[in-house]
């Protein structure tokens, strides 16, 4: 696989992991080898797949670094991830051992279950904070999955927070001790291997029909517009 990420198989479960050495920053180079786990995973007939990044991140977002006329490029490939992941036909278990901010955390509200690590870090959408405005598939992304008072919040404001209130707010499942997350996860994912693969991939497509059709028009604002719409 890429430098860019890991990729495992233990018993029915594949675990992907981003490591790009520095905070996991998701270029359209990232995005497209986690794409391509996803695909060797379904290839395979993984039951489950673990979704991490290493250290102290799980993601900090779009690479920033990323030259502007790359920019829809990269928005895209983070959409078409998120969509993927979102109808992905096996179970995704994300172990969030750090921060997951901005697409980063449009990355771990599109898994299906999330463990999050107790610690200090962060979570959050915090685009209007670095001056970027949230793109119309992150916002179909967030009212699927975020509480309603924490979907206004969370996007409009960019306001961060802490694994305990990420929680409550959504973007989390569970909390467990930063050296059992992994472990967690992948227990996670072994018990949902029991579940039926043609009801599963139906029935999700079926609860996110709204928010995948959202993150759909929100790549053609991307796409066909001489001015994006982001």
């Amino acid at each position: 696989m890429s430098p860019l990420t890991g990729y495992n198989v233990s018993g029915a479960v594949a675990e992907i992991k981003m490591d790009d050495g520095k905070v996991n920053a998701l270029s359209a180079e990232m995005l497209g080898s986690i794409s391509a786990c996803l695909d060797r995973a379904e290839e395979e007939e993984a039951e489950a797949v673990v979704l991490t990044g290493t250290g102290g991140t799980f993601s900090a977002g779009f690479d920033l670094r990323t030259e502007l006329d790359g920019w829809p490029e990269m928005l895209v490939a983070g959409a078409r991830l998120a969509e993927r992941m979102l109808s992905f036909p096996r179970p995704i278990v994300a172990a969030c051992n750090g921060n997951a901010l901005a697409m980063g955390g449009f990355v771990l509200l599109s898994a299906d279950h999330r463990v999050g690590a107790r610690g200090d870090y962060k979570i959050g959408l915090n685009e209007v904070r670095i001056g970027l405005t949230v793109p119309w598939f992150g916002i179909e992304i967030a009212r699927h999955r975020l509480t309603a008072p924490y979907f206004d919040r969370c996007t409009a404001s960019g306001v961060v927070l802490g694994p305990e209130e990420a929680t409550a707010a959504g973007f989390l499942d569970e909390l467990a001790d930063p050296g059992d997350v992994r472990a967690v996860a992948h227990g996670v994912a072994e018990e949902l291997t029991s579940v039926k693969p043609d009801a599963h991939a139906a029935t999700k497509l079926r609860i996110r029909a709204a928010p995948l059709a959202g993150i759909r028009d929100g790549i053609d604002r991307i796409e066909n517009r001489e001015q994006p719409d982001w």
